[in-house]
């Protein structure tokens, strides 16, 4: 039998060939899930044998990577502020970036949320599990999309707290639509311009429609900016995610639709990264 140690050094090799971006992490992690170990520990078992079964399965899990498959539909999970998410084919690999929407949301008060277009409902579902009392609400037009983040909200255990609906942004609350004090959206903002220009692992295997609007990648927060005001108490706020380029143009959508103190918040490394905006309190 093959040693883990010796099975890694190959698998990480075969990585690198296909172009994976880091190919020695991406082969730990698989080689972590197949013994489940953790990831942390995998180290100590590398000097050991592996068995013949987990060998063949590490294998053809390191074939579907070097076809550019995300780690996380391989394994089926992604870590998100703390916490594991189930993700598929059918939502958006939850990533670090959209952490900095959940400092921003968390910087104030809330007590009902509504998710636009929440996909795994991680935004959502962190949102609740790191204040508790508050409750939501999570959107979303895919209903594949809405079968994932019915499962990780059970996995959360916060079935009383987040409801899920289906519809296209502001219809999926229906024709008298209750007032949130936060709304949050991570929308498509991918310009079709722009698409040819991401890696496989998102082009090819995450949702197109969650992706991109097949145009300027501006409409989403089009929708939800005309939206805002009708939706928002008082002193509520809304935050989007957007992409590196886009803060002034969304800055100026929200202030258009009469959205005060807009603001642009940037990333850890000083990217555009999410656009904030209040309802005038009374």
């Amino acid at each position: 039998m093959t040693t883990g140690s010796a099975l890694l050094a190959r698998a990480t090799a075969r990585l690198v060939e296909a172009g994976v971006a880091d190919p020695g992490r991406d082969a730990r992690r698989l080689m972590a899930h197949v013994l489940k170990v953790p990831p942390g520990r995998l180290t100590l078992f590398l000097p050991e044998p592996i068995a013949p079964e987990h060998a063949v399965i590490f294998d053809a899990l390191i074939d579907r990577r070097a076809a550019r498959v995300p780690v996380s539909h391989l394994i089926g999970r992604r870590q998100f502020y703390g916490r594991e998410f189930l993700v598929t084919p059918e939502v958006l690999d939850p990533r670090p970036e959209t952490e900095i929407l959940i400092e921003a949301a968390l910087s104030g008060t809330f007590a009902r949320v509504l998710d636009l277009g929440t996909g795994s409902g991680c935004i959502l579902l962190t949102l609740l599990a790191e204040r508790e009392g508050a409750s939501g609400i999570g959107t979303d037009l895919s209903e594949k999309a809405l079968e994932v983040a019915f499962w990780n909200r059970n996995a959360l255990s916060l079935e009383p707290r987040a409801a899920l609906a289906q519809g296209d942004w502001w219809g999926a609350l229906g024709r008298a639509p209750e007032r949130f004090d936060l709304i949050v959206s991570n929308p498509p903002y991918i310009a079709l311009s722009e698409m040819a220009e991401l890696s496989p692992e998102v082009r090819d295997h995450e949702p197109r429609m969650a992706l991109t609007d097949e145009g300027d990648g501006l409409a989403a927060y089009r929708a939800i900016a005309a939206g805002a005001l009708e939706h928002l108490l008082p002193g509520g706020r809304l935050l989007v995610e957007i992409g590196p380029a886009q803060g002034a143009d969304v800055a100026a959508l929200f202030e258009a639709e009469g959205l005060c103190d807009v603001a642009v918040i940037t990333d850890l490394d000083g990217r555009d990264r999410v656009v904030s905006g209040r309802r005038q309190a009374l």
